[in-house]
């Protein structure tokens, strides 16, 4: 191996080690996981094409935020924002019910965990990664502007000091100190836009049973069951779809009129943006076995679902959390978790 070969590779290896952590961060500023990914590759490309240059007067973790910031900003400049349903439209009553989509580019996105949170010792630190993924508080940073957004997550997410952001950003510390004021000002206005932050890291026993009891009620299409599982106003929402339901009466209503086709359906665990989550199957309406059909996310609040949010773009998300499109008819709804895991996982190594 020459020498030239052997730097590069060493190079290479030094940059992957952060890819994680700036996904995550790039993740939080575009509210978009294909976005976030893009823009972590041209972060990295520009590192390598550039590193003649990077002269150490900054640690390597900075040049890259630093170069990961400018790519971000330059990508929010079309002023796209992305929401959840609730954050465009009221709730419609279940009698109104439409599945009207919109384009791809309106939607705050789903993150498997294992590509935005890197591994923490810190249990608090770990905490506060997983709520500043979770939706409500990517659907706050949304309302922010881009500069105060970078500033807000520096800051407050990854605990860089006031000089620190100031030196990346390249403006003083006055200015961000004034960046992180307005940012929090904003973020306490547009506060109570989820309760997913009362979610336990980890699930304790009460949550976990919740779950359970969750997941027996779905699979069954119980709906007595699921509504003694929701909140009083709970929400429901169905991205691309931007119609959105609150309260337990017009979920469930819901799920046994349009949705009635989930009946029978089959889920599996996953871990998304901080919580709790499934990936759904729905029974194929053309033969034996299950496809694909949404990524759930689940919020939960003083012990029942404070909503649960349903991706159903399954083409992109299914492989983004290395699930299979589609699952075969040997194990029916209700089956062992455990073993329902571990076929799950031979079938995803096989899709990749």
């Amino acid at each position: 191996m020459s020498e030239g070969t052997a730097t590069t590779t060493d190079l290479d290896v030094r940059l992957e080690k952060h890819r994680v952590e700036l996904t995550g961060y790039c993740y939080r500023m575009l509210g978009s996981s294909f976005e976030a990914e893009d823009a972590v590759q041209d972060t990295m490309v520009r590192a390598w094409r550039s590193y003649d240059k990077f002269e150490g007067r900054s640690s390597m973790r900075s040049w890259l935020y630093r170069i990961a910031t400018n790519v971000c900003l330059d990508m929010l400049n079309a002023g796209n924002r992305r929401a959840r349903p609730m954050d465009l439209t009221a709730p419609s009553p279940l009698a109104q019910a439409a599945l009207t989509p919109r384009p791809d580019n309106t939607w705050l996105e789903p993150m498997p965990d294992g590509r935005v949170l890197p591994a923490i010792d810190d249990p608090a630190e770990a905490a506060v990664a997983k709520e500043s993924v979770r939706l409500a508080f990517m659907a706050a940073l949304q309302q922010l502007p881009p500069k105060q957004r970078a500033v807000l997550i520096l800051r407050e997410v990854l605990a860089w000091r006031a000089s620190e952001v100031a030196e990346l950003l390249g403006t003083t510390v006055a200015s961000v100190n004034s960046a992180l004021q307005r940012a929090r000002a904003t973020l306490a206005e547009n506060d109570g836009t989820g309760a997913d932050a009362a979610t336990s890291d980890p699930l304790d026993e009460e949550q976990q049973k919740l779950l359970e009891r969750y997941v027996a009620a779905f699979e069954g299409y119980d709906m007595t069951a699921l509504t003694a599982l929701l909140h009083e106003d709970a929400v429901m929402t169905m991205p691309p779809f931007d119609l959105w339901l609150r309260g337990p009466q017009d979920i469930t209503g819901f799920m046994t009129t349009l949705g009635a086709a989930c009946a029978g359906s089959r889920l599996i665990p996953v871990e998304v943006n901080g919580l709790p989550g499934f990936a759904q199957y729905k029974p194929d309406e053309e033969g034996s076995g299950h496809t694909a059909w949404a990524v759930q996310a689940l919020e939960i609040s003083k012990g029942r679902i404070a909503g649960f949010h349903c991706f159903l773009d399954t083409a992109r998300w299914f492989p983004l959390f290395g699930l299979p499109l589609r699952l075969d008819g040997s194990e029916a709804p209700g089956a062992d978790k455990t073993g329902a895991v571990a076929g799950l996982e031979a079938e995803a190594d096989e899709v990749e």
